[in-house]
């Protein structure tokens, strides 16, 4: 076998398992997870609720409040 022949080989089967990663992962991200109560209470206290912020107040600044 050559050389430039051996690299191509390399390379289709290097693409391939890619593809093949690539399929097999979509096929289990696509799965929408439920959430239950106890893990949707704690991102809520974690990242706060899903509520739009108010709107921003006249002469109010925009800084954390710690």
């Amino acid at each position: 076998m050559t050389r430039p022949l051996l690299i191509a080989c390399v390379c289709i089967v290097v693409a391939g398992a890619a593809a093949i990663t690539i399929v097999v992962t979509r096929g289990e991200s696509s799965v929408a997870s439920q959430m239950s109560e106890e893990q949707r209470a704690t991102r809520e206290k974690f990242f706060g609720t899903g509520k739009t912020i108010p709107p921003i107040q006249k002469g109010q600044e925009m800084r954390p409040k710690w």
